[in-house]
């Protein structure tokens, strides 16, 4: 899978996978808010959706949030993507 320079950092592909490969990981500087819907790495269920609704900040990396399908749960940014 190949992105656009532009996404990387001025990395191209072949160095972006090398750096990972080497043990670098990406960090995500991204601020999310309040009524946003994010996408969940793995749904807390096999019949809930992959998507989230964030409703309220517990900690500075934890949401209080809600799963179409599931209801609500707590989650760690780690647990959906940036």
């Amino acid at each position: 899978m190949s992105f656009p320079t532009s996404y990387l950092g001025g990395l191209s592909s072949r160095e972006l996978e090398r750096a990972i490969a080497s043990g670098w990981k990406p960090v995500c500087h991204i601020t999310y808010t309040r009524d946003a819907w994010v996408k969940l790495l793995q749904p807390p269920s096999e019949y809930s959706d992959d998507e989230a609704k964030l409703l309220c900040q517990e900690a500075s990396d934890n949401w209080v949030a809600w799963v179409p399908n599931h209801g609500e749960v707590i989650l760690n940014q780690s647990h959906f993507y940036c």
